[in-house]
């Protein structure tokens, strides 16, 4: 009779995770925490978005290109003697845009195109000398008599052609939902510096659509955001009563904020019948500007799902139930560091 083999089963203990291997993944797991404090330190106080900067020259001053020493800025005089116009670069309302040149640096000449919107035009000149921080374009010099401004040049322009630059092969490598969310934190930086500024809370007005919002803007050569349009920002003045109104024309639209909106339907629009209202305007707006920021890039729906929660807040009907823009701020770096640390160890959790 044959004899069937006999196979012994051989029993194996069960997998442990050894003290050593838990102390180095629990190591691992620090060292990269704190490479991520480092790198989102480095951000948010070295990228250009701080309102203080070491780099900034005094009052009156100011540095272009690698020019260590601070000149101060051009006159009258030294604008008609040293600055050339190259060609004309754009043109709105208040003003015409001039690519300029100046000791053989390319700079932008602003100047006034409409008489009656002179007080526009200085009102942007006040808010621009004012305003000097890293959030705003670099003032190079004006000419009050000329109606002329002299700012520093960003050959990216403004944000209007962002989605265009990014397909560009050269920032390929760049267009990503991580860059795009960079992109956002620095709008918002930017309205909350407004929110909080030197001068007191100012409101963005030249926003009643989307192309406006983006034109507002300048992209830099190192991708961020500088605001260069100051010609509208009234100034909200709770102690004192005071509230805004941007514009005396009727606002229609989803994009611009609820009390914006002629609230009579019966009675026909009248500027001075116009409840006034404040800066939580500039808080609706932030999530659609946030999603063109985002794209359609790959990660940046999972950025859209974590900022849902803070983006519903932002569209609340009552203003005063919308947060700051310190608030959109504070989360959108949370979500910034959640993200980069899961990209960096995806499997972290799940092995402690």
């Amino acid at each position: 009779m044959e004899k069937k083999p006999h196979f012994v089963r051989r029993e194996f203990p069960p997998r442990e995770v050894s003290s050593l291997s838990l102390g180095l993944l629990l190591a691992a797991v620090l060292i990269l925490n704190a490479l991520l404090y480092l790198y989102l330190n480095k951000f948010y106080v070295s990228s250009g978005r701080a309102e203080t900067d070491p780099g900034l020259c005094p009052f009156g001053y100011f540095k272009l290109g690698a020019v260590k020493n601070c000149s101060p800025w051009l006159s009258c005089e030294a604008i008609n003697r040293e600055v050339r116009k190259l060609k004309c670069v754009g043109e709105g309302a208040v003003k015409k845009v001039f690519l300029s040149e100046w000791k053989e640096n390319k700079v932008v000449l602003s100047q006034l195109t409409n008489s009656e919107l002179k007080e526009d035009f200085l009102h942007g000149l006040k808010m621009l000398k004012a305003l000097q921080s890293k959030h705003v374009v670099r003032l190079l010099g004006y000419c009050e008599q000329q109606f002329t401004i002299l700012t520093e040049y960003h050959p990216l322009g403004s944000l209007r052609s962002l989605n265009e630059t990014l397909h560009m092969p050269k920032y390929k490598g760049i267009n990503t939902w991580h860059r795009r969310l960079m992109l956002a934190i620095d709008y918002v930086s930017i309205i909350r510096y407004l929110h909080s500024s030197p001068l007191g809370t100012l409101v963005m007005c030249d926003s009643n659509d989307l192309d406006k919002v983006l034109s507002q803007y300048l992209l830099t050569s190192d991708f961020h955001i500088l605001v260069n349009d100051l010609d509208a920002l009234p100034l909200v003045n709770r102690s004192a009563g005071r509230l805004v109104k941007c514009g005396h024309r009727e606002l229609r639209g989803e994009f611009v904020a609820p009390e914006q909106h002629w609230p009579y339907e019966e009675v026909p629009f009248e500027d001075d019948l116009m409840p006034p209202y404040d800066e939580k305007t500039d808080i609706w707006k932030i999530p659609d500007v946030s999603n063109f920021f985002l794209g359609h890039v790959e990660g940046s729906d999972i950025v859209r799902l974590h900022l849902f929660d803070i983006h519903a807040a932002c569209k609340k009907e009552d203003p005063a139930e919308r947060p700051s823009a310190q608030e959109v701020l504070d989360t959108y770096k949370k979500v910034l560091t959640l993200l980069i640390r899961e990209a960096a160890m995806p499997g972290a959790r799940e092995m402690l």
